[in-house]
């Protein structure tokens, strides 16, 4: 099924992939590190940047600041910040984020974010005009989100980490409900990064078997490239990767993130592996000439003289062809030959009666 995701992009399965540069709060806050980021990927060849639309105030119930958790391991017990002052300090405004969507079309690519709220979707929709609504994994089972979302009439990308397909089930019938059918499902494991055991691109597959009207991506969080390009070969119709500058900047996804090299390696090989995958009936590329030289033809083994009759141990097979098939050899023996003929030569129509 082919689906528009953007004003110039259609997307489905087994398709060059549309690629998202999810930026997420990897500018730290900082929008000249968002605009050299948007540079970057544009520069490294994805289609899209996509932030995250998120305070402090939509992201985290209060308990969670009082308690003070982080989530990933080297960010407990920190003493230099608190939980609530580094969500305020990396989260984007609403006119960060404007600004950020100007400068994505100056440059020539999308430019999206997720919303964590009703307030920052309606934001994203009617003053961003975001190209389709990306739902994190965190919200699949958000069902009351999922609608008032679907009801945008955006084209909508659901990532499904965290989720039983019982699940997924239920989220794709929420939107249906409200009639839209523009829907992508992203394969997802949230873990920053899984192990490879854990990652299953195969429900890549499931997926599509199970919903097969609609196309079905990856969002990753591996390291490096190996996996999204082989999800490309599962036929994924868009990857969504963390992307940062420098793994080894301060903040909190960056070290599962593709690099500039890394984003660029992802892109092209996406293409490659697309134009590679081909067709899914079996025909002979390769030109008549060069058939011809690598297949083999019918020759004699020693010289033969006019009248002489072929026998089996009279022929072999070498190259190259253009003479006699090897198929053909219960048609040649028992045949005459009508002339003089040499050792090593390459029987046709004309030697023999």
């Amino acid at each position: 099924m082919a689906m528009q995701l953007t004003a110039t992009k259609k997307v489905f399965n087994f398709c060059t992939p549309y690629i998202i540069a999810e930026l997420g709060s990897n500018h730290n806050g900082d929008m000249e590190l968002a605009k050299k980021m948007i540079l970057e990927a544009k520069s490294a060849g994805a289609d899209c940047v996509k932030f995250q639309s998120w305070s402090k105030d939509t992201i985290f119930a209060r308990k969670k600041y009082d308690d003070n958790y982080f989530i990933a391991d080297d960010y407990r017990d920190r003493s230099d910040y608190t939980l609530e002052e580094i969500v305020e300090a990396y989260s984007i405004s609403e006119e960060e984020l404007l600004e950020m969507k100007r400068f994505a079309d100056e440059v020539g690519i999308d430019c999206t974010s997720t919303p964590f709220s009703k307030k920052e979707a309606d934001f994203l929709v009617d003053r961003l005009q975001t190209p389709f609504i990306k739902i994190a994994s965190m919200d699949l089972n958000n069902y009351p989100f999922l609608e008032y979302l679907a009801k945008k009439g955006k084209p909508m990308v659901i990532a499904t980490g965290l989720s039983e397909l019982h699940e997924i089930d239920k989220a794709i019938k929420t939107i249906e409900n409200t009639g839209n059918t523009k829907i992508i499902i992203l394969h997802c494991v949230s873990t920053y990064p899984p192990e490879d055991k854990d990652v299953n691109l195969n429900n890549i597959k499931t997926l599509m078997r199970a919903y097969p009207e609609y196309p079905v991506g990856f969002s990753d969080h591996t390291l490096g490239t190996t996996i999204p390009l082989a999800s490309v070969a599962l036929g994924a119709c868009l990857i969504e990767k963390h992307f940062t500058l420098d793994k080894n900047m301060e903040g909190w996804d960056h070290k599962v993130s593709a690099t500039k090299d890394e984003m660029q390696q992802i892109v092209e090989g996406s293409k490659r592996i697309t134009e590679a995958m081909g067709s899914f009936r079996v025909s002979a590329t390769e030109s008549p000439e060069k058939k011809r030289e690598f297949r083999r033809s019918i020759v004699l083994t020693k010289n033969m003289h006019t009248g002489d009759v072929i026998q089996a141990d009279d022929i072999d097979y070498k190259r190259p062809g253009g003479g006699f098939d090897p198929e053909m050899s219960n048609f040649v023996i028992g045949r005459t030959v009508n002339k003089e003929l040499l050792y090593d030569h390459i029987l046709t129509a004309e030697d023999i009666i």
